[in-house]
């Protein structure tokens, strides 16, 4: 199935469509472990974000803050790249590009991917001001802290529709079925 001409770059739908390590995500329980992955490399970012709020940062602190945001990124990248494959794109492609029951698992992903993320917004939303209060009104976020809390946050959502998508995806029937 190689449509691709010389000298001609694929397309996003043809890279989505292509299989690359199908032995990697072939089954439920191997794109479970995929989100998995990627669920444990957002983790390590947010585990970085709580350290660098408690724990002012000294070259300790931002060398183990550079050691967490590498192994992230050393996880985070072959998953993502490889659930994009297994859901055939369903999250990152255009509408136009998808059949009518790739559209419907796309909303009814990003609308669970939005219930919890308003579920993580409403819990850091209460940590931040449990906080606040606790110690007192003088008491402010650092200014790293702040940043590794945004892009903790940013990257929660961008990839949690992927990830209930994979999550979710069902083993292709069987050739008897």
């Amino acid at each position: 199935m190689n449509t691709q001409k010389k000298g001609k770059l694929p397309t996003r739908v043809e890279i989505m469509q292509r299989d690359y390590l199908p032995g990697w995500y072939a089954t439920r329980g191997r794109r479970r472990l995929l989100a998995s992955a990627v669920v444990l490399a957002t983790s390590l970012l947010w585990v970085d974000a709580a350290i660098s709020w408690a724990v002012p940062r000294d070259d300790r602190g931002a060398l183990a803050g550079l050691a967490l945001l590498a192994i992230a990124t050393v996880v985070y990248l072959p998953a993502v790249s490889l659930l994009n494959v297994a859901t055939r794109g369903v999250v990152e492609l255009r509408e136009r590009d998808l059949d009518e029951r790739q559209v419907g698992e796309r909303l009814r992903t990003v609308a669970i991917a939005h219930r919890v993320t308003t579920g993580i917004l409403i819990a850091l939303a209460t940590v931040a001001i449990g906080v606040g209060i606790a110690r007192g009104r003088d008491h402010s976020l650092p200014w790293d802290a702040l940043v590794s809390v945004t892009i903790a946050l940013f990257l929660t959502h961008f990839v949690l529709p992927l990830i209930i998508s994979g999550w979710r995806l069902p083993d292709p029937p069987n050739d008897d079925d």
